[in-house]
């Protein structure tokens, strides 16, 4: 059965093998009776615990020998309340994240099924089933996957700024990050760092996705920021008339773009591109993954090479080899402001 056919079964059954239902409902059945028999035994403690502050209320100096080991009891009593409280939140916690995850997996698997104009896309754990059925080559998070993942990103996110500026401004401009091809490496490393901090939240409700984005986000953009000042000297954004921003390498209103991008990437786009990678057989899909790396590998080291050879003119400096003479003979000033139409050098 190929990874297609996968797909549309478990879009209609459930996996049953594994968790029979009965099993299931007695299982949660049994916890929750667990938990209401738990608050009557606390109920029991309250009362004894009543007593007790009775009793406390009642001594008078000095203690007697019955009231110091009434003390000691007590004491030894708080040191189990509080392992019982530790033990109940961890219940709870526990609990809470079984309840969200059940009724994540639940509405994204009844909205995937729903009939409309745009295709849904696939619930996440469809996704696993199908990747762990087929034995997949990007199955979970490995090398073949982020690779995929990193190169769809670099590539989408090009598309969705050039369609941006048209909208905004009425004219297509490069938002190209290497010197080949449509592909900027910050949105592919954007996304493998969401895919990588989110991965484990697929299953869980939208809010998670949202706080994990805005912070993932927001640090990837600070980080590459400043690593291309440190670099070469040049920004390629600047947010510093933006209101709350950090050293004007990130502002409130991006941050806030990027937690909704979390989950619009975990929702929407993440299943939709392993869904298009379960398509690609297993021989093949590992021969063009390392071809595309070589690409991407070569690539950004030729961009490297002409923008710090970019900066070399801007201050003056002459070509002295044959590796300078090559970066300015195909990689001309004219040629780099077209590709990085925002680059600045400071």
């Amino acid at each position: 059965m190929n990874p297609v056919e996968i797909i549309t079964e478990t879009a209609t059954t459930t996996e049953t093998t594994s968790i029979p239902p009965k099993s299931a409902s007695v299982s949660v059945h049994t916890l929750l009776q667990h938990s209401q028999d738990g608050l009557e035994k606390l109920n029991e403690t309250d009362q004894h615990l009543q007593t007790c502050y009775a009793q406390l209320a009642q001594e008078t100096l000095p203690l007697d020998t019955a009231a110091r080991k009434r003390h000691e009891m007590l004491r030894e009593e708080i040191a189990a309340l509080k392992t019982a409280a530790g033990n109940y939140k961890k219940c709870y916690n526990t609990a809470s994240a079984m309840t969200d995850e059940l009724q994540t997996r639940l509405h994204d698997t009844e909205r995937s099924q729903k009939k409309g104009l745009v295709p849904k896309a696939p619930a996440n754990a469809t996704i696993d089933f199908a990747e762990r059925k087929s034995g997949h080559f990007a199955q979970g998070l490995n090398f073949y996957k982020l690779f995929l993942i990193f190169f769809a990103g670099s590539f989408a996110g090009v598309l969705v700024e050039l369609l941006w500026c048209l909208l905004r401004n009425g004219y297509l401009e490069s938002r190209a990050g290497l010197v080949y091809g449509p592909f900027n490496l910050l949105y592919g490393a954007g996304a493998v760092a969401l895919t990588l901090a989110l991965y484990r939240f697929r299953n869980r409700n939208s809010s998670i996705s949202f706080l994990g984005g805005l912070l993932v986000g927001s640090v990837v953009e600070y980080v590459c920021s400043w690593g291309q000042e440190v670099a070469f000297g040049s920004c390629s954004w600047d947010y510093s008339s933006m209101p709350f921003n950090i050293n004007g390498r990130i502002c409130l209103l991006y941050s806030v773009f990027w937690g909704l991008l979390g989950v619009l990437w975990m929702k929407n786009l993440y299943p939709r591109i392993a869904k298009w990678i379960l398509h690609i057989p297993n021989r093949a899909g590992k021969i063009i993954t390392w071809i595309l790396f070589a690409f991407l590998l070569f690539d950004a080291i030729i961009t490297v090479g002409a923008v710090f050879r970019w900066s070399q003119r801007i201050d003056g400096i002459a070509a002295t080899n044959g590796l300078q003479i090559f970066f300015d003979v195909h990689f001309p000033n004219a040629r780099m402001e077209r590709i990085f139409a925002n680059m600045k050098f400071q």
